[in-house]
């Protein structure tokens, strides 16, 4: 029994791994996420109700992160990761829609989109929707960096 209880954590952190996909695997030890990178991961993220189905994600400096976004509802949405200038620039405009560019993308009522951010620096990037009354209802999220030593 309690082989079983450890290969558990492991299989899933390897599959993390191995696919990119999943938010974070859990350490057997203590339970404490991992951080998913370095290197090209993939997160897919949903949205339901106007909410992020994840608050906080945790990735190592130098990762790059493929988001897939998932969105549920039968309203519009955007992706928006970035610093507190990019996020001041979006809360400031009113745009409905954007080009795909990295860290920013905008998904359609009942549809999937796709953005790339690196993750740089170690420190808190915020990903939110900025579309009008989003943000005020909770639609936002952070990124924790971690330096890669700490992995």
């Amino acid at each position: 029994m309690k082989l079983r209880r450890a290969i558990g954590p492991v299989v899933a952190a390897a599959m993390v791994a191995t696919t990119g996909y999943g938010i974070e695997a859990v350490r057997a030890d203590d339970r404490v996420p991992v951080p998913l990178g370095p290197g090209d991961v993939t997160i897919r993220l949903g949205i339901e109700h106007s909410r992020f189905d994840v608050d906080e994600i945790r990735v190592v400096a130098g990762t790059r992160v493929r988001f897939v976004v998932d969105n549920t509802d039968p309203i519009a949405h955007e992706l928006i990761v970035g610093d507190a200038a990019v996020h001041a620039r979006h809360q400031a405009g009113n745009h409905p829609s954007h080009p795909p560019v990295p860290g920013e993308v905008s998904v359609d009522a009942n549809a999937q989109a796709v953005t790339t951010f690196r993750f740089g620096e170690p420190g808190r990037v915020e990903f939110a929707c900025h579309l009008p009354g989003h943000y005020d209802f909770g639609m936002r999220g952070t990124v924790v960096v971690l330096p890669a030593d700490e992995r």
